[in-house]
């Protein structure tokens, strides 16, 4: 199993739990050339860790995460060309592919701060469990930058509606927890210190569930995306009768009529 120096890694084997704890609090967790680079290799080497089943991303301290350090990787940007600042940007946005592309549910647990990157790094998870304070901002063009950034003009669109996602990565103002929620952003919102045991409770049930038929349904969201309703129903029945074989779909049967709890794969 990959074993990350930038933030913090357990894995409960009892219940197949990966908790991954971005660990700089006095810097709100801000990101690093580093943390960036790990994070992405973390979550391609938990594709394929059979011990875990889910995988929940947080913050130590105050924030969740507040994007870019501005030390550590805004300042050394201005000392690189064109093709450096495109292997940076591309590294960002492999980051996110990599957890797009995980066949684990990713769940974001999130406290305080939310920021930039680190907006886009919950954005990209499967489920968000937000703390109240969590107040989330796509801060981009508050640098001159664009608000498509990491693929957040993809992602954001599809969770929230074009008007939402326009306004969100247009204007880059924080938002607090509750509109966040109310607009679809965030899953649930729970109170301060709690967001964590909660998300950790939705995995552990995740993880008791079909894994095999999770990963199906997770790729199948990434890749009906881009299909038109023909396709995607089409896509769908064939993966669905291809299921009805695999010995999950018995034991749930097994299991209901002998009125027991199934034992998933």
């Amino acid at each position: 199993m990959f074993e990350p120096e930038s933030f913090l890694c357990r894995i409960d084997d009892a219940t197949g739990v990966a908790t991954l704890t971005l660990n700089r609090p006095d810097r709100l967790n801000a990101l690093t050339f580093e943390v960036y680079d790990e994070l992405r290799r973390a979550f391609y080497a938990l594709h394929d860790e059979e011990a875990v089943r889910v995988v929940i991303l947080t913050g130590t301290g105050r924030g969740f995460c507040s994007g870019g350090d501005v030390e550590d990787i805004i300042g050394r940007l201005f000392e690189r060309d064109m093709r450096g600042l495109l292997e940076f940007t591309r590294m960002t946005c492999d980051l996110v592919l990599s957890i797009r592309r995980c066949r684990k549910p990713v769940i974001g647990a999130l406290n305080g701060t939310v920021a930039g990157a680190g907006a886009v790094i919950a954005t990209a998870c499967d489920m968000r469990i937000a703390a109240g304070s969590a107040k989330i901002a796509y801060l981009f063009t508050r640098v001159g930058l664009s608000g498509a950034d990491m693929g957040a003009a993809w992602m954001l669109p599809r969770i929230v509606g074009l008007a939402k996602a326009s306004e969100l990565l247009m204007a880059g103002d924080f938002i607090s927890a509750d509109e966040a929620w109310r607009i679809g952003l965030y899953n649930r919102v729970v109170g301060d210190g709690e967001a964590l045991n909660a998300a950790t409770e939705l995995a552990e049930k995740l993880a008791e569930g079909p894994s095999f038929a999770l990963e199906i349904t997770k790729d199948s969201l990434n890749r009906e995306a881009s299909m038109d309703l023909e396709g995607a129903l089409e896509a769908e029945a064939q993966i669905q009768a291809a299921l009805m074989l695999h010995p999950d779909f018995r034991e749930s049967y097994d299991a209901f009529v002998e009125k027991r709890k199934p034992n998933f794969l």
